[in-house]
C-alpha cells in the first residue's frame, strides 16, 4: 500500500475517481478517426489483405525498353508452364483497347505495336501460385527492335509522333495586359523541377471476382471507384452495370495511387479464368506502374519598378508528360494559371506546353503545376530583393494578391485571400536558436554527428514561400457528389462514395451528422459503385463536395426530425435547435432528447451538392476557371554546410488561411504532412530515369526524407475568414503547404549561400561555397 493510500485509510478519507473526459463531438472538435486503432493494432484490411476461395494469382510483364517496336509477343512457354491458367495480350482486350485518366484515352491496356515508357504492360499472367505466375509472366518471349527514346521534352517538339495523338498534349498561351510594359529592373531565371514519386505507403494490391451474369467485381484501393468502373468496363466490352468497383482499405494517398495497367489486366483475367484472381505488386512495379509528378522547365522573366512591385511577368513553362496525356493538361492549366504566383501582377505573358517523350508517365501528385511554378516565381522574388537590396520578404509585401484583386487569367479573386497577414505572421514569428558548438548537440549539424564537415564551415539562411492552389476541379469540370443519411435507432448511417484516403473524410461525414442530429453513434458504410458517384478524391473536392452532400442530406434528416414537434407546438422548425443531444425550442418551453423524438422512426433523406461552374481557358489562357483558391506562407530557417553543400532544415514556420478549422488535430496532421513531402521534393526526391529507364526503383535508391529528416514544423496562425461558397467556409489544407515549402527551402538555401539554386532537389553541389 502506498503512503497516500495508507494516510486515506487512516483519516477515512475516499478518493472520488476523475471524471472520464468528454467524447470529442460535432465540427471545431478533434474527433479521432474511427478507423485508427485497426491501423494502429495492425488489424485493418487493406487490398493486399484480400482472399477468396479458389484464388489464382497474377503477375504483369512489363517492358525493359523505354522505346521500342514489338516484332512479336510468343506465349507459349508461359501457357505450356504447369499451374498457369491463362495468359493475357493485346489481342484478349474485348473492348476500348485505349483508357486513361483526364480528357483523353491514349493508352493501351497492353503494349500492341509500340512500346511507349519503361515498365509497360506488355502481357498477365494468372496462376494457381504467386511464383508460378511471376516465372510464367517471365517466360513470355517479346522479340523487340530497340528505338532511341525522346527523353528530352525540349526534343518532343521536333520529333517523330510518339503517339498517333502526336506529342504536343496541350499548349495554353497566356496574354494579359500590355506586351510593351517594362520595369526599371529585370530578372531573369531557368528553372528544373525533378521527378517526384507519390510512393504510396503500400503498393498497389487487388482481387478481381467473376460474376454469373458474365460481369467481374473489382475490389481495389481506388480513390476514384466510379471512374474506374466506367474505364474497365469499356476495356472489358462490358456495360457499366456488369462492372462492380468495391474499395477496400486505402494505405493513404498522394496522388492518383493506383495503376489502371495493373487493374486492367486484373480484371481480364477474371473473366478469362472464371475464378477470382489476385495482384499485389512489388515496390519495383509500384514505381514502374503509376504515375509521378511532372518534371517542369520554366524559363522566367519578372520587370520590377525602383520599389520592388513588379510590373511585368514573361514565362515559358514546359510540362514532361511522358508517354501518355494522363492528367497534363489538368496540370498545365494550374502552372500557367498560377505562373505569377499569389501577387499583383497587372502585365503578363505566359506560353506553357505538356509534351509527351518516352519518359515514365507524370499525372496528378499534391499540388501538380502549381508547386512546380513556385518555386520558379519566389526564386525570381528573391532575385529582385538582392537586385535592389530589399529585404525579400518585404518585397513580396509589396506585391501580395489580396481580395478582389485580378488573376492573369482575368478570374477576380472573390474568395478569402489573406496573403499579407500570412506572409506578416511567419515574418514576425521569433526565429529558432543558433545550434550550440558543443559534441552533445553535434546531431543538430548538417550531416548530423559522423557528416564529414566542420562546424565553422555551417552557414545559416531564412527563406520564404508563398504558394496558392484551386481547390476542386477546374475549366468546366462538373463537380457533383451524392450522400445518404439515415437515422435508425439512435444510430445514424452515411452512404457517400468518397474514398477515405488518409484526408479524414470518414471522420468529418460523422462530425458533420453529429453536429446536424444531435447522434453520438455515426457510421459511414463501405464505398463501391452501388452508390452514386462522388469523384476522386483529390484538391480537397471531398470536404467540400461530399461534405456538403452530407450536410445538406442530414438537415433534411433533422426537418423530418423536427417537423412533429414544431407542429405540435406550433412553430417553425427554424426556431428549434440541436445540441447536446437535446432539442429545445428559442423560449425554452419544449425541451426533449433527440433519442425520445427519435422513438423508433426510420429517417432518410439523399442530397447533392454541386458548386457553382466554371469555364475552359480561351485561346488567351482568359477564363473563370477555379471555384476557389488557397494560399500559405511558409518561413525556411536552414544550416547549410557550405564545403560539402549538406542542408539541414531546422526549422518550417506555416501560416495558412483554412476557411474554417473542422477537426483541429486532422488539420495540423495534414498541414505537416504537406510541409514533409515538400521537404523531400526540394532536397532528396528525384525519380532518375537515364535515357527514360527508372534507375533503382525501390526505397534503397528513392530518398524519402524520414522521421529524422523532418524538421521542426511551426503552425504560426491559421486565418480562419470563411469562404462563403463552400459548405462549412472551409478550405482545402493539405496540397499548398507541399506547394510552398520547396520554394521557402530552395529560397533559405540560396539565403545561406549566395547560390542561385535553381533546381529542385536542390543537389550539394549547387550549396557548395568555394573560395571562403
Amino acid at each position: 500500500m502506498s503512503n497516500d493510500a495508507a494516510t486515506a485509510e487512516a483519516t477515512g478519507a475516499t478518493e472520488t475517481a476523475p471524471a472520464p473526459e468528454p467524447i470529442p463531438h460535432g465540427l471545431g472538435a478533434s474527433l479521432p478517426p474511427a478507423d485508427a486503432r485497426a491501423k494502429t493494432e495492425g488489424t485493418f484490411p487493406y487490398a493486399a489483405d484480400l482472399w477468396a476461395e479458389g484464388l489464382l494469382w497474377a503477375a504483369v510483364l512489363r517492358s525493359p525498353h523505354a522505346h521500342a517496336r514489338i516484332v512479336s509477343i510468343d506465349t507459349t512457354h508461359a501457357r505450356e508452364m504447369p499451374g498457369v491458367r491463362a495468359v493475357v495480350t493485346h489481342e484478349d482486350v474485348p473492348g476500348a483497347p485505349l483508357h486513361g485518366r483526364g480528357s483523353r484515352a491514349d493508352r493501351p491496356v497492353f503494349a500492341s505495336d509500340v512500346v511507349r515508357h519503361h515498365g509497360e504492360p506488355i502481357a498477365a499472367v494468372a496462376a494457381d501460385h504467386p511464383d508460378t505466375a511471376r516465372m510464367a509472366a517471365a517466360a513470355v518471349i517479346v522479340e523487340y527492335e530497340v528505338l532511341d527514346p525522346v527523353t528530352d521534352p525540349e526534343q518532343a517538339f521536333e520529333a517523330e509522333p510518339l503517339h498517333p495523338d502526336g506529342n504536343l498534349i496541350r499548349h495554353i498561351p497566356l496574354r494579359h495586359g500590355d506586351p510593351e510594359a517594362a520595369g526599371e529592373v529585370v530578372v531573369e531565371g531557368l528553372y528544373r523541377i525533378g521527378r517526384q514519386d507519390p510512393v504510396p505507403i503500400g503498393a498497389e494490391a487487388g482481387l478481381a471476382v467473376p460474376r454469373p451474369d458474365g460481369g467481374v467485381e473489382l475490389y481495389l484501393a481506388s480513390t476514384d471507384p466510379h471512374g474506374d468502373r466506367d474505364t474497365a468496363a469499356d476495356c472489358y466490352g462490358l456495360s457499366p452495370e456488369q462492372v462492380k468497383v468495391v474499395v477496400t482499405g486505402v494505405p493513404g494517398a498522394t496522388a492518383d495511387r493506383e495503376d489502371q495497367g495493373f487493374q486492367l489486366p486484373l480484371g481480364l483475367l477474371a473473366l478469362k479464368t472464371g475464378c477470382p484472381v489476385k495482384l499485389t505488386a512489388t515496390r519495383e512495379e509500384s514505381f514502374l506502374g503509376h504515375v509521378h509528378r511532372h518534371p517542369t522547365l520554366l524559363r522566367y522573366r519578372h520587370h520590377a519598378d525602383a520599389e520592388g512591385r513588379v510590373v511585368k511577368v514573361e514565362a515559358q513553362i514546359l510540362l514532361d508528360a511522358g508517354a501518355y496525356a494522363d492528367t497534363s493538361s489538368d496540370a498545365l492549366a494550374a502552372a500557367v494559371a498560377f505562373a505569377c504566383g499569389p501577387y499583383v501582377v497587372p502585365n503578363a505573358f505566359i506560353e506553357g506546353w505538356a509534351v509527351r517523350t518516352n519518359n515514365p508517365p507524370s499525372g496528378h501528385v499534391r499540388g501538380e503545376g502549381a508547386m512546380q511554378v513556385c518555386a520558379a516565381y519566389e526564386a525570381q522574388m528573391d532575385k529582385i530583393a538582392k537586385k535592389l537590396g530589399l529585404d525579400p520578404a518585404e518585397v513580396r509585401l509589396r506585391n501580395v494578391l489580396a481580395t478582389g484583386d485580378v488573376l492573369p487569367t482575368g478570374q477576380t479573386v472573390t474568395c478569402p485571400a489573406p496573403v499579407a497577414e500570412l506572409l506578416q505572421a511567419v515574418r514576425d514569428f521569433p526565429l529558432p536558436a543558433l545550434p550550440k558548438d558543443t559534441p552533445e548537440d553535434e546531431w543538430l549539424l548538417p550531416g548530423g554527428p559522423e557528416g564529414a564537415g566542420e562546424p565553422g564551415a555551417v552557414r545559416r539562411g531564412v527563406g520564404y514561400g508563398i504558394g496558392m492552389v484551386h481547390m476542386l476541379g477546374a475549366e468546366g469540370a462538373d463537380e457533383v457528389s451524392t450522400a445518404t443519411v439515415k437515422v435508425q435507432d439512435g444510430v445514424a448511417t452515411v452512404l457517400c462514395a468518397a474514398v477515405e484516403t488518409g484526408q479524414g473524410f470518414t471522420t468529418l461525414a460523422r462530425q458533420i451528422v453529429q453536429e446536424t442530429l444531435g447522434v453520438d453513434e455515426v457510421h459511414v458504410a463501405p464505398v463501391d459503385t452501388d452508390q452514386p458517384p462522388a469523384g476522386a478524391g483529390c484538391r480537397g473536392r471531398h470536404t467540400w463536395v461530399s461534405g456538403g452532400a452530407v450536410e445538406r442530406a442530414a438537415k433534411m434528416v433533422r426537418t423530418q426530425l423536427l417537423q412533429p414537434l414544431a407542429h405540435q407546438f406550433g412553430m417553425s422548425t427554424e426556431l428549434l435547435q440541436i445540441a447536446d443531444g437535446k432539442i429545445t425550442s428559442y423560449d425554452g418551453v419544449l425541451s426533449t432528447t433527440v433519442a425520445e423524438a427519435l422513438d423508433g422512426k426510420e429517417l432518410w433523406a439523399t442530397a447533392q451538392c454541386r458548386p457553382h461552374p466554371t469555364e475552359p481557358l480561351d485561346e488567351t489562357g482568359q477564363g473563370d476557371a477555379f471555384v476557389g483558391m488557397a494560399f500559405c506562407a511558409i518561413r525556411a530557417v536552414v544550416d547549410v554546410d557550405i564545403e560539402i553543400g549538406s542542408v539541414r532544415v531546422v526549422e518550417l514556420a506555416v501560416a495558412q488561411d483554412v476557411g474554417r478549422v473542422l477537426n483541429p488535430a486532422q488539420l495540423t496532421a495534414r498541414i505537416e504532412a504537406g510541409v514533409t513531402q515538400g521537404v523531400g521534393i526540394a532536397l532528396t526526391e528525384n525519380l532518375r530515369t537515364p535515357r527514360g529507364l527508372i534507375r533503382h526503383p525501390d526505397l534503397t535508391g528513392y530518398a524519402l526524407p524520414t522521421a529524422l529528416d523532418a524538421p521542426d514544423i511551426r503552425i504560426v496562425k491559421l486565418v480562419e475568414e470563411r469562404d462563403v461558397v463552400a459548405p462549412f467556409g472551409a478550405k482545402a489544407v493539405s496540397a499548398v503547404p507541399v506547394v510552398a515549402s520547396p520554394a521557402a527551402v530552395a529560397s533559405a538555401v540560396r539565403a545561406a549561400t549566395g547560390r542561385p539554386v535553381n533546381r529542385l532537389p536542390v543537389r550539394p553541389q549547387a550549396a557548395v561555397v568555394t573560395g571562403n
